[in-house]
């Protein structure tokens, strides 16, 4: 029939096209990437991170132009750095520091993040005990969060060697606050104290730098930030950092005006990001996680980005530079930005920084998938169960669009009564097809029977259904999240296959209510595979969508059936 066609080829497109996403991400190029277990062990350490050397330092010429701000000399309450601690812990010792969230692991050279252990999200929820460590400290997938001050005087930058009268730092039970102090004490005079501030509940880190000028001489100098990372050959393709082919794996820029800019990391050497903006930050983005420096908002900075290629493998940074400040003798200034690593909770991240939420990658169709996950999020936040959620969000999604699915079941309902007659004109005309579809026609329009009927709703479903695979595959607070029995993450496979045999029946029970009538051959053996055909391919996708898909179908074959027994009933 000829309102098949549009229908076979507009669900085959789209199902062939995700099946071959998931395809790739299976089977296609993979990475030599570190075992699971190597890349969260940051015991092993090849070389201490100060031999990293200047090459990674920002100079001089890095500082954005502009007049030195008026010096801010209140710091009330700020305590200049002691000359000694308690107890001093020796330059490239780790230190741990536990909060409710996370596990961090900061080196003493530089005081550089190298660790940071996501608490509450397992690699895999068969090994739960070990935990996405978005910072790796050394080897092929380096990864690591370095700030420091630049000064043609004394300053700590990254590769300078602090000290600490501890070597782990926990958050306490009934604290909302946790303070890691570091200090760097120049024979000048002087003194920095770089804090690291975590608060309970959050993967935002406030880092201060507090500097005490006890020299003769008037300071001058900036602060900056980076991250920096190796990255395999191939490692967009997938892996353990970017599971998702298909989202972005590089860097990221926001500017009020310019929004998020992403830069990929092989266009990094031939064409480097330089821009000066305020109100902004840096990133470096994966498949639900990322680590972001965000400075100051009316702070103007300078963004920049760098290829660093010592032996091995090359490294890739992007950074930022604040405006030039001058501390008196006798005077201290605070220094201070914010380090987010964690994952991509949406509902979080604008609170923490502007068009920090632009990390969320969901592509082309984010104008379906942004507000598919906000309607999503809100019936989880009554239900509790993101599986529950999408049964719900099919139901609403269902009655949004039951007048026009109606119209089509009332059209099909017809036609299945017109089969007798349709039987009769293929008797009548037998291999002459023109002659046949023109009196088909005149007979669709007697009767009024739209034959183009079903593809509106199919056109309807189909932005919808890839906006909910993009959802599942972007979005955090669906990862590894159970449904019921026997389906323990919504976004892996069914592991018993049970929703792609449940859909298969129900497309099975629908095709039974659907008019033949007229079919050639080739589209009802299309129409008897199609069944089959969708199961092996759903079998491959996310749960969570196939519960969707599942969903629908028997609310559709449930809505189908009774307006066809209404109407066969009105014959």
């Amino acid at each position: 029939m000829a309102q098949l066609r549009p229908i076979l080829f507009m669900g085959l497109l789209v199902l062939s096209y995700l099946m071959w996403v998931e395809w790739q991400k299976d089977y296609g190029p993979q990475p030599q990437s570190q075992p699971a277990t190597q890349l969260n062990d940051t015991s092993s350490i090849d070389r201490p991170l100060a031999s990293n050397s200047q090459d990674t330092t920002p100079t001089m010429g890095d500082i954005p132009a502009g007049d030195i701000p008026e010096l801010n000399t209140d710091v009330t309450g700020i305590a200049p750095a002691t000359d000694t601690p308690a107890v001093m812990q020796s330059a490239n010792e780790v230190l741990t520091v536990t909060t409710d969230v996370m596990e961090v692991g900061i080196n003493l050279a530089g005081g550089t993040m190298v660790s940071a252990k996501l608490l509450d999200y397992p690699v895999d929820i068969e090994v739960s005990e070990i935990k996405v460590n978005l910072l790796n400290e050394s080897g092929p997938e380096m990864f690591i969060a370095q700030s420091g001050l630049l000064s043609r005087g004394p300053a700590p930058n990254h590769t300078s060697n602090y000290q600490s009268e501890k070597t782990e730092y926990t958050l306490g039970q009934s604290a909302e606050e946790l303070r890691v102090p570091l200090t760097w004490v120049d024979d000048s005079g002087v003194h920095v104290t770089k804090t690291y501030i975590f608060k309970r509940g959050k993967y935002d880190v406030t880092v201060r730098h507090t500097l005490s000028n006890q020299s003769s001489q008037t300071w001058s100098g900036n602060r900056y930030e980076q991250l920096q990372r190796s990255v395999l050959a191939d490692k967009d393709d997938g892996g353990f950092t970017n599971p998702g082919r298909y989202s972005f794996f590089g860097i990221g820029f926001y500017s009020p005006d310019e929004k998020f800019e992403k830069v990929d990391f092989d266009d990094v050497a031939s064409e480097p990001y330089k821009r000066s903006f305020s109100g902004g930050w840096l990133s470096m983005v994966q498949h639900y996680f990322f680590a972001a420096w965000i400075p100051p908002t009316g702070e103007v900075n300078s963004y920049s980005t760098q290829v660093y290629s010592p032996e091995g493998f090359p490294r890739y940074i992007a950074r930022s530079v604040s405006p030039p400040v001058e501390v008196a003798s006798g005077n201290s200034h605070q220094f201070e930005s914010r380090l987010y690593v964690g994952p991509k909770l949406q509902d979080d991240l604008e609170e923490v920084a502007p068009g920090l939420v632009y990390t969320v990658n969901y592509g082309i169709f984010t104008v379906f998938s942004k507000p598919l996950f906000w309607l999503l999020s809100k019936i989880h936040s009554f239900v509790g169960n993101w599986g529950w959620a999408i049964v719900l969000l099919t139901v609403l999604i269902k009655l949004l669009f039951f007048k026009l699915t109606e119209a089509q079941y009332r059209s099909m309902a017809r036609m299945r009564k017109l089969q007798p007659r349709i039987e009769q004109l293929k008797e009548r005309y037998g291999d002459d097809r023109q002659r046949m579809s023109q009196a088909m026609m005149e007979m669709y329009k007697t009767e009024k029977v739209n034959p183009l009927g079903g593809c509106l709703p199919i056109l309807v479903q189909i932005p919808i259904f890839i906006a909910l695979y993009w959802v599942l595959l972007e979005s955090v607070e669906l990862r590894q999240a159970p449904f019921i029995l026997w389906i323990d993450s919504l976004t892996a496979r069914d592991p018993y296959f049970i929703l792609p045999v449940l859909n298969a029946a129900f497309m099975m029970m629908t095709q039974r209510l659907t008019p033949t009538a007229g079919m050639d051959p080739l589209q009802r053996k299309i129409m008897q595979f199609m069944p089959i055909g969708f199961s092996f391919m759903f079998a491959f996708f996310p749960a969570g969508l196939v519960l969707y898909w599942a969903t629908n179908a028997g609310l559709s074959l449930a809505q189908q059936w009774y307006i066809t027994r209404k109407i066969e009933a009105t014959s």
